[in-house]
């Protein structure tokens, strides 16, 4: 199939669903059932389960721009952690709930900030060692305090009851930074576009200011952080579900090392507008900087990339090719 194919309708579908309004709503406590039955009957749920568990039965590489959408319509449900979610349910032989499922992974008996788990109707969570499909209820979710966040803080003091799967190669914390690095080259492309319309919009001194040298150059850093994100995030994805170390940590690391630049350099341009509530933009900076520190920033993924590195007898230029594109 071609992906140009698959992501038109799906980015239709989320222009059309996931507004700025819509997206204010939930955060602001609005029931989201109506736009997650929207999503089921879409089908888009299913598009990495195998064709024989009733899916499409797509790869990664081929979903991925689907999650980047999700980041570009800052989609305020966890439907990328959904997707992968019943991916693995259907290759464990098990079958999954209607509702949405957040990840987390967490230690017993310690708080952890799970995304996405004030609108999760399930977790699926690897704990102590054990990975396993739990009821969201099981873990007390509480709103963290953050403005408009939908994240939840969480804690399990043991193993909660729930439907146990078998353990990710890489763990879980693997699979779901690669959901957030394709959501955030999303939420950087949708940001590029704001601030590059806004510059050719604004005029000051009778033109606008996007003919400035100075703002131009901000502008072209811009574009390159944003093309970092997004090669780096399809990168990630290529390696599949089960990816490589050198794969995630490549594409975690890139996407939240741009990620203050890209969101400084728009609020730069926006100036005062840029940070009321009533625009749009603070909407794609808030989960930029949520996401960034969302299972691993940068420094988090670095010193495993670094570890592996030094592991390794081989030339850094060949190491790269074989942990990256073989």
């Amino acid at each position: 199939m071609d992906r140009n194919e698959l992501l038109e309708p799906f980015d239709k579908m989320l222009e059309a669903l996931s507004t700025p309004a819509q997206v204010r709503a939930i955060e602001g406590g609005a029931p989201y059932a109506p736009l997650w039955e929207e999503l089921v009957q879409s089908g888009f749920l299913d598009a990495l389960v195998p064709e024989h568990a009733g899916g499409a039965g797509l790869a990664l590489a081929d979903v991925g721009p689907l999650l980047q959408a999700l980041g570009r319509h800052a989609v305020p449900l966890p439907v990328g952690e959904t997707m992968l979610a019943r991916y693995l349910l259907a290759a464990a032989g098990q079958a999954w709930p209607e509702g949405p499922i957040a990840f987390a992974v967490a230690r017993a008996g310690q708080d952890t900030v799970v995304p996405s788990g004030l609108v999760a109707s399930h977790v699926l969570l690897e704990c102590d060692g054990a990975l396993v499909l739990a009821d969201a209820g099981s873990g007390n979710p509480q709103p963290t305090g953050v403005n408009g966040s939908l994240a939840a803080r969480m804690r399990w003091d043991a193993v909660p009851a729930g439907t146990v799967l078998p353990a990710i190669t890489g763990g879980l914390r693997a699979v779901a930074a690669l959901v957030r690095a394709t959501g955030m080259a999303g939420a950087a492309e949708r940001l590029l576009e704001m601030t590059t319309a806004y510059a050719n919009e604004r005029v000051q001194f009778g033109k606008p200011i996007g003919r400035q040298q100075a703002l131009q150059q901000n502008l072209a850093v811009m574009a390159e952080d944003v093309v970092a994100s997004r090669l780096a995030a399809q990168l990630g994805c290529a390696g599949g579900v089960v990816a490589s170390l050198a794969a995630v940590a490549t594409a975690k690391s890139v996407t939240s090392a741009v990620a203050g630049r890209i969101a400084a350099t728009a609020h730069a341009v926006h100036g005062a507008i840029g940070i009321s509530e009533e625009y749009d933009l603070q909407l794609y900076v808030r989960r930029l900087y949520e996401w960034r520190l969302a299972d691993g920033s940068e420094s988090y993924w670095n010193r495993l990339l670094g570890k592996a590195r030094l592991a390794s007898a081989d030339t850094s230029i060949d190491w790269v090719r074989a942990q990256l594109f073989a």
